[in-house]
Order: structure tokens, then sequence, then C-alpha cells
């Protein structure tokens, strides 16, 4: 990819503008139902109108501009205008606490704020509006809630000139600061070059073969890297089309209009897809589905094209290890499962399984200018094109996360195979010593406690003679928890699978008893990280306090439905 158009994305961005500009590049599901395309030629047109509003407020270049709000067509236009007014994009997640926005807001000066698609109900805008700087414009996006002192998007594109002269950003210049939670509980402001997210993209893309044709639903958060760099990042690189889901309730539907070439998702919602599609099974159509005869082949693509993943020839998992039963079911369907690994500070790019070298449990071989090494206390050492330029305003913190020979400590343990195959084992900060003063990470027996009924399971106990596992179940099995009968058949399941696990730990790794809680874990309570991984932190903080009563108990498998009750 040389010559003129390329570069940056900005570059890619006005060669597509070019060269297909009747294309359809965004389809977006409105909550009333329409459906809206925009091509090349309108998004164009509205990132440089924009782009000349926001030059004709005079700021010094390369000042902070935030979007908060869902995934939209207008988030990606709003991205563009930024950097087409020579600025520096800073996302925030849509369910961020007031506090950390407030935080964010005066750590890199905000001076706009781009209102994205939000409703005040199940993101945190009602409380994240009331921080906002006093001298920070508001321009309120397309499904945007209504906000008093707000510009209008559609009022400014329809007064403003298109720009002329936009930004060109040479590749070492800043192009985003993206906030990621810290140790600390301040985020950290990870810098991100123009030129950074480009190798991204230009790397990735060889590796996956996109062209123009690709399609890629948008619905995990765009202001997390994973969501930036495969579907902002590549869709800008390669010219190729972006759909959106409106919401979780129409997310079946969206797919199926998407029928994605490429997809990403995470464990839960892989887990989510197997559960509901083998509630609709028959014993004999499971069975059916690992033989090789002409009924077996029509099944299969009957149940690709009911998930939407019928024209899928990538599909990626991440985050966290899937159970073997459901790699293996999909992999039954045609479908494997490619497992990634990266992280903000190398825009996600780190290690890819490569399709037939898929490794259960492993996180796949190093990209292309990958660099991995396990340091002596396993941490896992990296060097890489995409590095982040460091964290703002935060020189220390930057150089402490640096090996002196220039590799990042990703705070992550893990462990390489004779082929180069990742395997994380957990964090290195996450391991919790028990009040025998034995050290245990709680990562890899998680990976072990996998049912086809929970969700997720955190395992923990600090301070606590044996270690014990809090499991989350999906809704389908939270609602059979009434009949008696299948509770007692799910609590003799998990009492063998809790039997099964520990003759496969060291004895001061057993766990004592397993808790399945009551409430669902979720992004909005903060139990759940935007990308659906659990918040240790937050879910020790919750339910500690009551483990002691737990291990008084007794049990192998405990309800806590039942125990709230006995005590009320």
């Amino acid at each position: 990819m040389s010559g003129t158009n390329s570069g940056t994305l900005v570059h890619r961005f006005l060669h597509w503008e070019q060269a297909q500009p009747d294309a359809i590049y965004l389809t977006e599901p409105t909550p009333g139902g329409q459906v809206v395309d925009y091509t090349w030629k309108d998004v164009g047109d509205e990132a440089r109108r924009m782009a000349g509003w926001l030059r004709s407020l005079q700021l010094p270049p390369g000042s902070s501009i935030s979007i908060v709000g869902k995934n939209s067509a207008h988030w990606i236009i709003a991205d563009l205008a930024i950097w087409l007014a020579g600025h520096v994009s800073v996302p925030l997640y849509p369910t961020i606490s007031p506090d950390t926005a407030r935080y964010v807001f005066e750590h890199c000066n905000v001076r706009v704020v781009f209102v994205g698609k939000l409703d005040g109900l199940t993101d945190a805008w009602n409380a994240i509006a009331k921080v906002v700087p006093a001298n920070a414009r508001l321009v309120g996006l397309p499904m945007s809630p209504p906000t008093p002192e707000a510009s209008w998007w559609s009022d400014i594109v329809a007064d403003t000139a298109p720009l002329k002269d936009v930004h060109l950003p040479s590749p070492g210049e800043l192009a985003t600061i993206i906030y990621t939670s810290g140790s600390t509980g301040r985020p950290k402001g990870v810098m991100h070059s123009f030129g950074t997210i480009f190798a991204y993209a230009t790397r990735a893309g060889d590796f996956c073969g996109y062209t123009p044709a690709e399609r890629v639903l948008s619905y995990l958060p765009l202001a997390h890297t994973a969501e930036r760099s495969f579907v902002e990042a590549n869709s800008l690189c390669y010219g190729f089309r972006v759909f959106f889901n409106d919401s979780l309730a129409t997310f079946v539907q969206d797919l199926l209009r998407a029928r994605p070439t490429v997809f990403i998702s995470m464990p839960r919602l892989w887990t989510k897809s197997y559960q509901g599609i083998c509630a609709k099974l028959s014993a004999e159509q499971q069975a059916l589905l690992h033989t090789d005869t002409p009924e077996a082949a029509a099944l299969k693509r009957q149940i690709l094209t009911m998930l939407g993943l019928d024209a899928t020839r990538l599909a990626f998992t991440g985050s966290a290890p899937l159970p073997e039963e459901i790699t293996n079911w999909y992999r039954a369907l045609g479908l494997e499962l490619l497992d990634v690994y990266g992280m903000t500070e190398n825009f996600s790019y780190s290690h890819y399984s490569r399709p037939g070298l898929v490794r259960l449990g492993y996180s796949g071989q190093a990209m292309p200018d990958v660099e991995c090494r396990i340091a002596e206390n396993g941490e896992i050492l990296l060097k890489s094109p995409t590095m982040m330029l460091g964290y703002y305003r935060q020189p220390e913190l930057t150089a402490e996360s640096f090996t002196e020979d220039g590799s990042f400590k990703t705070g992550d343990r893990g462990e390489v195979d004779e082929i180069g195959r990742l395997k994380i084992t957990g964090r290195v900060k996450e391991i919790f010593k028990t009040s025998k003063g034995k050290y245990v990470a709680p990562a890899p027996i998680e990976n072990r406690l996998s049912h086809p009924k929970v969700e997720a399971v955190c395992v923990t106990g600090p301070a606590f003679a044996q270690p014990f596992a809090l499991m989350m179940l999906s809704a389908a099995a939270q609602g059979e928890l009434d009949a008696p009968a299948t509770r007692e058949a799910l609590r003799a399941e998990l009492h063998a699978l809790l039997e099964n696990v520990n003759s496969t730990l060291e004895d001061h790794e057993k766990m004592d008893f397993i808790v399945v809680v009551k409430d669902s874990w979720r992004i909005d309570s903060g139990l759940l990280t935007p990308t659906m991984k659990i918040s240790r932190g937050s879910i020790e903080e919750r339910y500690l306090s009551a483990a002691r009563a737990w291990a008084e108990l007794g049990q192998s498998v405990i309800f806590e439905d039942e125990v709230l009750q006995v005590q009320h």
C-alpha cells in the first residue's frame, strides 16, 4: 500500500472518498426502525462541514475533543471531523462514572464534547453531563439526548461549508488519547499516533486479506481499542462497509442484516449464541452436527444462517478462553474461532491464532514484526510497531512500563509453546495469597470451570484458607431455578465439576465451594468491564464480606438466593 494515499487513515479516507464516492460506507438502524445508509461521499461531506466548524472555533492545533456515545455512524464521522480539523480525539465509554469523566475532561483539557447516541437510562449520560467543563462546547449528534446547552450536528452541518484544506497529519502526530483503567483507580491516557494506528491497519489487513468487499457489524464499544482497530481503522484503510447494531434487543436482526464476512466477539456472546441454538435443537440434531452427511451439511448451513454468520470467513474471539465443547461445536459448523490477544497500549496488535493451528486455551502466535518474550516472573514482554507513544502527561509511569531494552510490560503472565503460541495464565498482580501464605493464580482455574449454563466465573479468596468460585448463570438458566428438580440437578452437576477441577489442582489451589450468585453481573453495575470481562476488584468488593458465612455452611455448592432467604 504505497504512494500518496497511504501514510495515515486520513489519507486512506480521502482515497476512498474519491475512488468509490457512491459506495455505501456506513449502515445504521435507528430506534424508530428505519435503516439509513451513508456513502463515502456523504461521510466526507458531513465530516468536512463539521471540521470547518471546529476550525472556526480557533482552538490551538491538537486540542482534545471528546466523543461520548454508543456506536453509531456519526461516532465515526465525528472522529474523522476531529482529525480533518487537526485535533485529537478522546473517546469515552457511555457507561463511564462521572468521577472518571471529570478526571479525563480535566486531565487532557477537553474543549469540545460530541454527545452521541445515548438515552440516559442504559448509560451514564445524566451524570456525565453534570461534569462537562463549563468552557467546553457541546455538540449533539443524531440520536443524542435532549441537551439544552448543545449545538446540534444537523444545524452546524447545514450552516457550514465543507472544509477544503483539511489537515493532512504526519505519521508521528498524536491522533487519539484512549483512557484505560489504571491500577491506582485513575485511568491512564494511552497516546496513539497516526503512524501506530496505520501500522495496525496495514499489518492486520495484510494478515486477514481484507478487501473493500468485507462487511462488519459494529457493536462492541468504539471507545475501546478492540472495536476502534477492528472496525474503524480497518474500514477506513480498506474501504469496506460497516453495519451498526441498534440495541441488545435488535442484535440478531442487525447481525442478519450485516451478514459479516469477518466477525469478532467475546466468549460470553459466543456462549450465548451456542446456548440459544442448542436450546432449539433436538438430541438427534446435535448428534447429526458431528457427522459428515448431506443432512448434516444442510443443518450446519441452516444454523450459520440463523446466526447471521453464513458469509463469515474469519471469526475471532478474545479476552478469555472458550470451553472446549463450545469451540468444537462451532468448528463442527465450519466456523473456526481464532483466539486473539492485544491491548490498548499496542492498539490490539499482538497475537492471532492461525487457521488450522488453533490450540485450545492459547491466543495464537505473534503477528508480523511483534517480538514477544517471557520475563523471569512470567510476565509477557512485547515490542511492536503499533506501540503507544506513552501515557499522556505521565512520563514516570511510561518509563516504568518499559524494560531497559524497550519492551512493554503487559502485566499479563503467560507461557509460549513450541511453535510460539501464547497462553495467558493470569495477571501478574491478580495473584492472591491465601491465609496459609500460598499464592493462587485465579485465571487458569476459572478457565477450567466451564459449564453450559454458566456465563461468568470469578475465583477468589484472599486471606481465606482455600479459594472459592463465584458463578453467574445465563439468564435462561437463572429462570429455571424456580423448579426444585432443575435446581437440584444443577447443584449435582456443579458439585461434580468442582470435584473434577479440584482433582487437577495443587492442594493450596483446591476450592472450598462454589457460590451461584443471585444477580447478573452487568457493565452498568461495574461488575463487568465494557469489553465484558469480569471486573475482579468490584466483584470482590461486593461479595467477599459474605464469604465467611458461606464457608461456615460447609456446603460444596451454595445458591446465594437460598442463603439470603434464610438470613431474612
